[in-house]
């Protein structure tokens, strides 16, 4: 394990569809255009994308649970100010060309930037965790935590609790290759479109744990919840609990 941070900043989406007749057309959307034009920015490092698959109902939980089917997330290379300033800018690009991203029926509860904490591999995925992003995957698993004091001890002692014994528990477990944890910075305010939905937090109020899988992600949650029922209880509220997929494009659609 190593504290070396992959990139300074992430961004995470929470999109719900309001109409599941658009299942297909934004799963195009995103893959086919949105996420490759995201990519080749240069100061974006990598990008990715899961989905909560309908039938997987019954392993998610928390307050957004019914409200969110997808996640996506970009990591940003330095200098931080220009690659998100680029980032916009394709964004109301894309917008003027009728492109999206903003699409009737998708509704994003979530629009936010996060701080990367610490990132963290099983010993059998053999990679350092900066390289664990490109690595490929089944899916993950998203914890997300709101503290209403997010500088308290309580929470001081749920990030204790988090890597010092949560985490290496959780990376014991059949198809696990890794973790990397995120502390909440700010909301995404795009310089023209209008993305305000997410609300203006505490920085630190908001922590979002992934833990890389590579099997099954409806197979590996299970086991992720027993490990994480033996641990205390945290002062935080759960935001959100649940196995997102991988999209294979055209199998997925």
């Amino acid at each position: 394990m190593t504290k070396r941070v992959f990139a300074p900043l992430a961004f995470f989406s929470f999109v719900r569809l309001e109409d599941r007749a658009l299942h297909t057309s934004y799963n195009r959307w995103h893959q086919l255009d949105h996420r490759p034009e995201n990519l080749a920015l240069p100061g974006v490092a990598w990008g990715d994308r899961w989905e909560i698959r309908q039938d997987h109902a019954a392993l998610v939980d928390g307050a957004l649970k019914a409200d969110v089917d997808f996640v996506a997330m970009y990591w940003f290379r330095e200098p931080v100010d220009q690659s998100v300033q680029a980032w916009d800018a394709l964004g109301e690009a894309s917008f003027q060309w009728g492109r999206g991203p903003l699409i009737p029926g998708i509704r994003r509860p979530m629009l936010a930037f996060f701080r990367p904490v610490k990132g963290y591999c099983a010993p059998r995925a053999l990679v350092a965790p900066e390289v664990l992003p490109y690595r490929p995957n089944r899916g993950v698993h998203v914890t997300v935590t709101r503290f209403d004091d997010p500088h308290a001890s309580e929470a001081h002692e749920a990030h204790r609790y988090e890597d010092q014994t949560l985490i290496p528990a959780l990376l014991e477990v059949d198809g696990v290759a890794g973790a990397w944890t995120f502390s909440y910075s700010h909301p995404q305010r795009h310089s023209s479109l209008p993305f305000d939905e997410s609300p203006a937090d505490q920085p630190g109020s908001i922590r979002i744990r992934l833990v890389y899988l590579e099997d099954d992600p409806a197979v590996v949650a299970p086991k992720l919840r027993a490990v994480q029922e033996q641990a205390p209880p945290v002062a935080g509220q759960l935001v959100l609990s649940a196995p997102v997929s991988t999209i294979i494009p055209w199998q997925d659609w």
